[in-house]
C-alpha cells in the first residue's frame, strides 16, 4: 500500500511539473499564478500546495527532473566509442529535438533569473553541473588522445554552451529558425577548437 501511495505522489508531482512547464512557457513565470497552474493540472490549490509551496519550488522540481534526465544522457554518452560520437547526438537532441515548450521555458527562466535570486541560484546550479560534466568528458577524451591535451577545457565548454544558448534563443524568438544545419557546423567548430586527432 505504501508503494502505491508513493507512486501516486510521484505521479501527481509529475503532473504538476508538466502543467507548470506549459503555463510558464505560455504566460511567463512572473505572470503565471498558482491558480493557473492548478487549473492546468486539474487540482485544487490546497492539493497543489501539499506538493509545492511556491512557484520557485516548482522550478526547483523541474530543474531536479531535468538534471536527472541530463544525468542519464551523460551516463549514456560514457558508453560511446569517442567524445565526438557522444556529443553529436546530444547536440541533435538539445538543438533540434527538444520541444518548443522546453525552449520557451528555458528562455523564460534565463529572463527571470536576472530579477529573481532564487531562480538565478537554481539556474546557475544546473548550469554548473552541466559544465562540470562536459569538462569531465573533455578530460577523458584528452587522456584517450582524441583531442589536444593543452586545450583550455573551460573555455571550450563555455563556447559550446554559448552556442547552445544562442540556438535556443533563436528557436524561442523566431518560429522560422531551422536549427538542423547548425549541428554539423557546431561539430566542425568543436573539432577545430579541440584540435581533434580524427
Amino acid at each position: 500500500m505504501r508503494q502505491a501511495n508513493a507512486q501516486l505522489q510521484s505521479d501527481r508531482r509529475a503532473e504538476i511539473l508538466e502543467a507548470a512547464r506549459v503555463c510558464f512557457a505560455r504566460s511567463g513565470f512572473h505572470q503565471t499564478s498558482m491558480q493557473e497552474i492548478c487549473a492546468e493540472a486539474g487540482m485544487s490549490p490546497g492539493n497543489l500546495y501539499r506538493y509545492f509551496r511556491s512557484k520557485e519550488a516548482i522550478i526547483a522540481g523541474i530543474a531536479e527532473r531535468d538534471r536527472a534526465e541530463v544525468g542519464q544522457q551523460f551516463a549514456h554518452a560514457e558508453l560511446a566509442p569517442s567524445f565526438f560520437a557522444a556529443i553529436e547526438p546530444m547536440l541533435q537532441h538539445h538543438f533540434v529535438e527538444r520541444s518548443q515548450v522546453d525552449v520557451a521555458l528555458c528562455a523564460e527562466l534565463v529572463t527571470e533569473s536576472r530579477r529573481n535570486p532564487e531562480i538565478a541560484r537554481i539556474y546557475q546550479s544546473f548550469d554548473a553541473d552541466v559544465r562540470a560534466r562536459l569538462i569531465g568528458m573533455l578530460k577523458k577524451a584528452a587522456e584517450r588522445g582524441e583531442i589536444a591535451a593543452d586545450v583550455d577545457f573551460e573555455a571550450a565548454v563555455s563556447l559550446l554552451m554559448t552556442i547552445a544558448e544562442g540556438v535556443w534563443s533563436q528557436r524561442a524568438s523566431n518560429p522560422q529558425f531551422d536549427p538542423r544545419p547548425l549541428v554539423p557546423l557546431t561539430m566542425g567548430v568543436i573539432r577545430h577548437v579541440l584540435r581533434a586527432s580524427t
